[in-house]
């Protein structure tokens, strides 16, 4: 058994520097029941362990992305000014993992991980960190999650922030989802839709869609609806992707915040959505805890509806945490390979298959999440797209071992591989270093020379995987 899993060791509660102290604080260990209403409260979560015996028939998948949130913005991953009830609750129901990364550094590679199941450098759009024009996309010939579930019977639909190509070459309902409603770019002005280039960015399929009220406010109504629809006895895939909290740092309500924006990006200003002169920890955590409200709106319509007990709800974050973000103990963020440009929170609740209450530590990136929704659901990978992640649905559902194998990522000038407790970095120093998670999650303790040997395999195993990958562009 690897050192990772089914463990009660002391990094079960010291590892994370009191994410599971604040877990217990609020509440995780309740059940289901008891989670849906009442006040936050109860034992702490405990090691993860399959129910098995149980049950149920294709369940309906509901991915919640949150854009640009850090490993511990939210309470339930120790976050001590940012408060998240809907989330926590959502722990409390399920199961909350510790060592969850995305499959990149940035928005775009990362939803091409997830929207294929493969490393971003697979395909040509995957190259670019993030997407900024229209000469790349994810090609509508590739299969992805929303595609390979279609042929399954599944209704699909993605809800948001897309960013894998614009118009008139990429797209989601170019690349299996039946309906999208979203922005196709990286960013855009909260009120306005105005995106990097100037551009209206809100659409319905491929078409214009004027709405001008707070863009938070309008997909957490388009998401409730849909997952209240009747949809015939056919299981469902809901992609919904918020720009929450991705700059410009405007919260519902910043109508004059809104409007300078808005003057600077018609003047010319390529730089105003950036919002480097604005901002603060305080508004942060304002946009922060409207995307908690904005899920437990979505999450009570999933309720209603009935459908709740076989709904697959997982959230994660497309990368790790920006200006204001709460990282801490992680060094690093947005756009490095370092803990914090990586490790994000995730949550897995499935009231009909998993108890709730639970924590994971076993590590897990987004192409994971791809081959183990698509096993859940019945439907297979195509063979001529082989996934680079692995299926958890039999460490989920009957308690398998997760064997140990190499979490993988490269961004220009930087490299990572994670093989247990053991990570190897190259940063932009070009020194490669080497670390030991389980007692030093901040990655300040460099092994390298102690360990030349390990630091030399770890070194030929992301190699061999680099060899199979794309070339960046010179």
């Amino acid at each position: 058994m690897s050192s990772y899993e089914n463990k009660l060791s002391r990094r079960a509660f010291t590892g994370a520097v009191g994410v599971t102290a604040a877990a217990a604080a609020t509440g995780l260990g309740a059940s289901p029941a008891q989670a849906a209403e009442g006040p936050q409260g109860g034992p702490a979560e405990r090691e993860f362990r399959a129910s098995g015996g149980r049950s149920s028939r294709r369940p309906n998948i509901l991915f919640i992305l949150g854009d640009d949130l850090g490993w511990a913005d939210l309470s339930a991953y120790g976050s001590p000014h940012i408060k998240t009830p809907n989330l926590d609750r959502l722990a409390r129901q399920g199961v909350r993992f510790t060592d969850a990364y995305s499959g990149s550094a940035t928005c775009s590679p990362t939803r091409f991980s997830l929207y294929t199941g493969r490393y971003p450098a697979r395909t040509r759009g995957g190259l670019a960190e993030p997407i900024a024009d229209k000469s790349v996309g994810l090609e509508p010939t590739h299969p992805t999650l929303a595609s390979l579930l279609k042929a399954s019977g599944y209704a699909t639909a993605l809800i948001g922030k897309w960013h894998a190509g614009y118009l008139p070459d990429y797209g989601p309902t170019k690349s299996g989802w039946d309906e999208f409603f979203g922005n196709f770019g990286g960013a855009l002005e909260y009120y306005s839709k105005l995106g990097l280039g100037g551009e209206y960015d809100l659409y319905e399929g491929d078409a214009e869609y004027k709405d001008l009220r707070y863009y938070t406010r309008i997909i957490t109504e388009r998401a409730s609806e849909y997952v209240s629809r009747d949809h015939h006895g056919r299981p469902w895939l809901l992609n919904l992707n918020f720009t929450t909290p991705h700059w410009p740092w405007i919260a519902d309500g910043d109508t004059a915040q809104s409007a300078e924006i808005v003057r600077r990006i018609k003047a010319g200003d390529g730089r105003a959505l950036w919002h480097q002169d604005g901002g603060s920890v305080e508004k942060y955590k304002e946009m922060v805890e409207d995307l908690d409200r904005s899920v437990g709106e979505v999450l009570k319509a999933l309720r209603r509806s009935g459908q709740e007990e076989h709904t697959v709800v997982v959230f994660s974050s497309d990368n790790g945490g920006e200006r204001f973000s709460y990282n801490w103990p992680l060094s690093g963020n947005k756009a490095s390979l370092q803990e914090g440009g990586i490790r994000v929170p995730n949550i897995l609740r499935w009231p009909a298959r998993l108890d709730g209450g639970q924590v994971s530590r076993v590590p897990v990136f987004s192409p994971d999440w791809t081959a183990t929704l698509l096993e859940l659901a019945g439907a297979r990978p195509h063979p001529a797209y082989p996934l680079d992640g692995v299926s958890l649905a039999g460490y989920l559902l009957r308690g398998e071992k997760v064997a140990e194998r190499n979490l993988f990522w490269r961004v220009r000038g930087e490299r990572a591989l994670r093989r247990g407790d053991w990570k190897y970095y190259r940063g932009k120093t070009g020194r490669d270093q080497l670390f030991n998670l389980a007692g030093d999650i901040r990655e300040q303790a460099d092994r390298a020379a102690a360990e030349p040997a390990r630091l030399a395999e770890l070194r030929r195993a992301w190699e061999a995987v680099d060899a199979g990958l794309l070339p960046y562009p010179a």
